[in-house]
């Protein structure tokens, strides 16, 4: 097998399971938390480390930030023999009861980004796997981490959220904004629903699970808005679903 042309890896690595941060920092992070991890790749944005887990192969590699990047990662790691991925990241809350610092393990994406668009139609759902998704909730009752599960919003522009009144297309951003809100979305981010998408296509299970960092809507509320930069909490709970994934 050639190496794939942006992972610069074969199949040779032997690894189902893949965790999927965003930042190449977090990878050697969350490795540590496998059991014999070691430095695997790197080429552009993906840094990948191995490790296992009840005997199995597991695979940690950045997908750089936004939907194009993680598509292009997936794709390239399901035809290296990948079928199973968890997105483990961060995200800003939006419904109020989301504290910075809690987990938002997301059952599906409200796609208000591009890369999905290019795989299937709008109307499409981006829902996350029913297994990968009951193995995330699991972990977090086991470790007692505080979590919410449910739909968040996936976006291209992160600038787009934070100033929007800036933007030419403000008007639209910020009708839409409160339309999630009253929906009940949880958080935004911007991988999510690139990844839901491209393992439907692609016949593999993907979930995802977030620690917010803050919530813009409770510092709009007056309520207290504590703010959580540390993902080891998301990581454990990535790591303790694929050890119950392995398992099966």
């Amino acid at each position: 097998m050639n190496k794939m042309y942006h992972l610069g890896f074969d199949s040779s690595h032997g690894a189902e399971y893949a965790i999927l941060p965003g930042d190449p920092a977090r990878v050697p992070k969350i490795a540590a938390l496998l059991d014999n991890a070691e430095f695997y790749s790197q080429n552009r944005e993906y840094t990948a480390w191995l490790g296992e887990l009840e005997g199995k192969r597991i695979m940690v590699i950045s997908t750089g930030m936004g939907g194009p990047s993680t598509a292009i990662c997936v794709e390239e790691l399901f035809q290296t023999g990948v079928s199973t991925f968890v997105r483990v990241g961060t995200c800003g809350g939006m419904a109020l009861p989301v504290l910075g610092g809690d987990l938002v393990i997301a059952t599906g994406a409200i796609r208000m980004e591009g890369t999905s668009k290019e795989y299937v139609p709008i109307e499409f759902p981006a829902v996350a796997n029913l297994e990968v998704t009951n193995a995330l909730v699991q972990a977090a009752k086991s470790l007692e981490l505080p979590y919410h599960a449910g739909v968040v919003q996936c976006k291209d522009s992160f600038y787009g959220q934070h100033s929007p009144q800036r933007m030419p297309a403000g008007y639209e951003l910020e009708q839409k904004w409160q339309a999630w809100k009253k929906a009940g979305c949880l958080a935004s981010e911007m991988e999510s629903a690139a990844l839901f998408i491209v393992a439907q296509v692609l016949g593999a299970r993907a979930g995802c699970v977030l620690s917010a960092v803050w919530n813009q809507e409770r510092e709009l509320a007056g309520l207290s808005n504590p703010h959580c930069v540390d993902s080891l909490a998301a990581a454990k709970a990535a790591v303790e679903a694929v050890r119950k994934l392995a398992k099966c």
